[in-house]
């Protein structure tokens, strides 16, 4: 017993289902996000694949969806998210308001990380005959590589904190014990223990992609 409310094994679990929720929002909200990102820089104006009409329709798209807090999207879409899951409760129901809040946060680090690359690599690339698509791959995102590593570092931080509202409707993982066993129940040591794991979670998360992102970096 870690308290005179939970077990081991709901303290276990607990951590297990921020864990699920956070890479399984992560992973797909990348594979949306990055393209995105990608979308942004390329589109806009001077852009290798400008595109005024998609810019300027997924730039305000984007804005809108970041404007809203955490928690107000998480009630909002809940008739959307008990369509694709038949449940607004529990970790996979969490996992699609994640999603839509995480993608298009990756996809403005994302741009930022990408406008950071030295315009005269793109130029020179585009002087030797090179594609759009080839420059997107073999210039733009290797140069923003180490970049990148801290923007999907950031998103992550980012995610263990939605996760942790997400516990406020049953949402599951350490967000969700918080609430329900610290807040709730006025248990003071549950309420310790899970910041405790929250900080813990950060810092390591931190720590390995500024390690890698100074590894990247080197070579």
């Amino acid at each position: 017993m870690i308290s005179t409310t939970i077990t081991i094994d709901q303290f276990l679990q607990a951590i297990y289902e921020t864990i699920y929720m956070v890479g399984a929002s992560l992973l797909i909200g990348s594979l949306i996000g990055i393209p995105l990102g990608i979308l942004l820089v390329v589109t806009r104006s001077g852009g290798v694949l400008e595109n005024k009409a998609v810019y300027s329709i997924l730039n305000p798209f984007m804005n809108i969806i970041r404007s809203l807090p955490f928690i107000i999207l998480l009630v909002a879409i809940i008739p959307f998210t008990r369509f694709l899951v038949h449940t607004s409760i529990g970790t996979n129901a969490a996992i699609v308001p994640l999603i839509i809040y995480i993608a298009p946060y990756i996809g403005r680090l994302v741009e930022n990380s990408l406008l950071e690359v030295n315009p005269g690599i793109l130029e020179a690339a585009e002087a030797l005959g090179a594609t759009p698509f080839q420059v997107i791959w073999h210039f733009l995102l290797p140069e923003a590589f180490g970049s990148l590593i801290l923007t999907l570092t950031t998103a992550t931080i980012g995610l263990i904190g939605a996760t942790a509202m997400a516990g406020t409707v049953g949402g599951g993982g350490i967000g969700d014990l918080a609430i329900s066993y610290g807040y709730q129940r006025f248990d003071t040591f549950i309420m310790l223990v899970t910041v405790f794991v929250l900080i813990v979670f950060v810092q390591g998360i931190q720590s390995l992609g500024n390690r890698l992102a100074r590894k990247v970096r080197r070579h």
